[in-house]
C-alpha cells in the first residue's frame, strides 16, 4: 500500500457523461462504496433547526442584507 489514499474508506463511484454533464453514476452508488447515509435527513433537519435558533425567528432567505457602505 504505497499510496496513502488507499486507506480511505469510501471510493468515488464511476463517472458518466463528459464536460459540463459529467456526474457520478447514481445507479452505482450504494453502501459498498461508502456512499450510503441513511441518517442524512435527520442530520439536515438538525442543522436547519440550529440555524433557526441562531437567527431568531427570521428565516435566512428573508433576512435583510447588511451593508457597511453609507448611502450616497
Amino acid at each position: 500500500m504505497s499510496n496513502p489514499l488507499d486507506k480511505a474508506g469510501a471510493k468515488a463511484p464511476p463517472i458518466i457523461g463528459s464536460g459540463s454533464t459529467q456526474r457520478y453514476d447514481p445507479d452505482q452508488m450504494g453502501p459498498e462504496l461508502g456512499t450510503d447515509f441513511p441518517d442524512a435527513e435527520t442530520l439536515w433537519k438538525r442543522h436547519l433547526n440550529a440555524l433557526d435558533g441562531a437567527a431568531g425567528d427570521t428565516p435566512i432567505d428573508d433576512a435583510e442584507p447588511s451593508s457597511s457602505m453609507p448611502a450616497g
